[in-house]
């Protein structure tokens, strides 16, 4: 008998074999699809596809995906998103076209080509004083216009009990804000050369962030199946920083911000980490991570399958691992469905796998290969 989508979903993340492979797209920016690669979609569909970002940001270019597209790519999940300030979203919206755009954290985007927006301005760049930390205008986490939307979506989401619900406040990932506040090159050498000074600067936006997640997961309730979190730790054959320092400096902010969410809700924490993070798997573990993503198999370690699914298959479980660096942006439909049958078969064995892309599906996949990519979860993702 077949299970609804929720239902796949809640067997995955028991530990218990579902009827097929549940596919996760669409419910966050790490699962999502740029708007030029949507709208391509939506043209091969002949669907009429309204142009609606992710988190009400354009400039993020994640597009919001109407719901039919949503289930004829079979996606088990829906999310359930923060916004920024009714502020920001204003002062944003009356901006003059093409200026920069600032987030609520200060920090800036700006415009290259039409339509792509690269983050540039880091307003703690040139600080390794604590004072400046003091002294930073922080933003306002006890905003209500962050959630108010959050309660009644959760709930509508809860009634129907259709899909898997996947809740991903944004900009809650305190390393990733340490980087986009200093810069990512500034703030690694300020690990090494002003460690106490990095400290800080971590666990002043962790407090941020958890204040954030408190309110939103109240919100949400007991409605939610997973909670989205996460922070870039991994390049494509390393790590970012080294395991001793990532436990040193890191670790302890993660293991506490974990707790604070596992006190707050019985869902699951979705941890979203880029490359090769092989070596802290077990640490994800031990903090209590329930489900790693991307799984980015063009990276390091990362790309053996059988090795991840045999000593971590049992205790986590694995979202993602369709590449976007060749396969999907470069390969045939028939070298998609080939690369999907592959992955299912390793990390899909006896259960414990999500297929998802590795991040987000860019503008330059072509509609063909998302539509060959869960078709062939259909062909080759049943138990």
């Amino acid at each position: 008998m077949s299970l609804t989508p929720r239902e796949r979903i809640q067997a995955v993340l028991d530990h218990e074999t579902p009827d097929r492979v549940p596919i996760i797209l669409g419910a966050s920016n790490a699962t999502g699809i740029s708007m030029p690669a949507y709208k391509r979609l939506a043209d091969l569909l002949c669907v009429k596809a309204e142009e609606k970002y992710l988190y009400d940001w354009p400039e993020l270019g994640t597009a919001a995906m109407n719901e039919s597209i949503l289930e004829r790519l079979r996606s088990d999940v829906r999310g359930v998103h923060d916004r920024e300030p009714a502020h920001i979203r204003e002062m944003n919206e009356k901006r003059e076209p093409g200026t920069p755009y600032y987030n609520s954290w200060g920090v800036g985007s700006v415009q290259g080509d039409p339509g792509m927006w690269f983050p540039a301005i880091h307003p703690l760049a040139e600080s390794h004083s604590i004072d400046d930390i003091e002294s930073y205008p922080w933003p306002d986490m006890n905003d209500p216009t962050r959630v108010s939307h959050v309660k009644a979506e959760a709930q509508r989401l809860a009634s129907e009990n259709k899909y898997g619900i996947l809740a991903t406040p944004w900009l809650a990932f305190p390393l990733e804000r340490a980087y986009a506040m200093q810069r990512m090159d500034k703030f690694m050498l300020n690990i090494g050369r002003y460690p106490e000074f990095a400290r800080a600067l971590v666990a002043r936006i962790a407090e941020q962030c958890k204040t954030l997640m408190g309110h939103f997961l109240r919100e949400c309730g007991d409605h939610i199946d997973m909670i989205k979190i996460g922070d870039d730790l991994g390049m494509q054959n390393s790590l970012l920083i080294s395991p001793k320092m990532y436990r040193e400096i890191i670790k302890p902010i993660h293991a506490d911000y974990i707790s604070f969410i596992k006190s707050h809700t019985k869902a699951k924490v979705f941890f979203h980490t880029d490359g090769d993070v092989f070596p802290l798997i077990p640490d994800f573990i031990e903090m209590g991570v329930d489900i790693l993503n991307p799984v980015q198999t063009s990276a390091g370690k990362m790309s053996n399958l059988g090795e991840l699914k045999k000593q971590f298959g049992k205790d986590i479980i694995f979202c993602g691992a369709i590449d976007t660096h060749r396969v999907l942006p470069f390969g045939t439909p028939e070298e998609v469905r080939a690369e999907v049958k592959r992955i299912i078969e390793v990390l899909g064995k006896d259960g414990g796998y999500m297929l998802s892309s590795v991040h987000t599906i860019m503008s330059d996949v072509p509609p063909e290969n998302i539509l060959a990519m869960v078709d062939a979860v259909e062909e080759f993702g049943w138990y």
